[in-house]
């Protein structure tokens, strides 16, 4: 299944695709959110939909959308988590995962406007694979890691690199800037996606081609992000891992560049759909 939430007379609403046509599924009753994951939401919703399908009352392609999971109770990142990525930032590849958070007030929609912050000089762009957890995960087994996952959805972890680097070593500053997670299109469950570890993901700046990975070249992957988060900290349903960008970064290019109002950032993962932001100055 692909789960979406869309905008409709103020409303962010749930949806689904199916065919590649789009359907309100507001009759289903609820939310995409904590709630919905931790009580079986998934196949109540495929249930629903098997029965209700001609029911069902399409949307237009040019629907608002929103993230396709309602705010999570934390953004989970993984840092420095493909080797190109590393050296091209001059950093040392991680022995352990490199663990940070990132605020969900930072989720924007996957076609919504990206703003640089206030006395912001070096935003940034970050094409990412993010998990979404599908039951509550505490001292997971990593043999048992993928049972704890509802699906997968495309992530621009933005970043503002002064505010992460450069002002006192927190990583979170530079992260959590209103609309820097940009989510979606949509949620795609975990048995839509039939090699996590194979799959293409790339991003454009002003129609230039900036990232063209590979999750492939993850360093960790998915059942061991899984397993060792779960040792720090209880993963709740509906959390999000986005777990690391491949090389081409401004940050790591020379000289480095970074967004300006007017930019426009297309990105993408194979079998996860693309999402498309423009930038705009703050206050504008």
């Amino acid at each position: 299944m692909k789960l979406i939430r869309f905008r409709e007379d103020g409303k962010v609403k749930p949806g689904v695709i199916i065919y590649d046509a789009f359907y309100d599924a507001s009759a289903f009753g609820e939310d995409y959110n904590e709630q919905f994951f931790e009580n079986d939401g998934l196949n109540r919703l495929k249930k629903f939909v098997e029965e209700n399908q001609d029911q069902l009352k399409p949307l237009p392609h040019n629907v608002s959308l929103d993230s396709p999971v309602a705010r999570p109770s934390k953004i989970i990142c993984i840092g420095l988590n493909y080797a190109d990525h590393a050296k091209e930032t001059n950093a040392n590849v991680p022995t352990e995962p490199i663990i940070f958070f990132k605020s969900t007030s930072a989720i924007v929609g996957p076609f919504d406007d990206v703003v640089i912050p206030k006395d912001s000089v070096k935003s940034d762009w970050e094409v990412e694979l993010a998990v979404i957890i599908g039951k509550k995960a505490s001292y997971v087994n990593e043999a048992d890691a993928m049972d704890y996952i509802a699906g997968y959805c495309l992530h621009n972890d933005l970043s503002e690199r002064a505010f992460q680097l450069e002002r006192g070593g927190q990583w979170v500053k530079g992260k959590s800037c209103d609309t820097f997670a940009p989510l979606g299109p949509f949620l795609a469950t975990k048995d839509e996606i039939k090699d996590i570890d194979n799959l293409r993901l790339w991003l454009k700046l002003n129609d230039k081609i900036m990232q063209d990975g590979t999750t492939a070249n993850l360093i960790f992957k998915i059942p061991f992000l899984v397993s060792y988060l779960s040792q720090f900290m209880t993963l709740l349903p509906g959390d999000i891992i986005s777990t690391g960008t491949p090389a081409g970064v401004g940050l790591g290019m020379n000289p480095q560049v970074y967004l300006k109002a007017g930019d426009v950032m297309e990105l993408g993962i194979v079998g996860l759909g693309s999402s498309k932001q423009r930038v705009v100055a703050y206050g504008a």
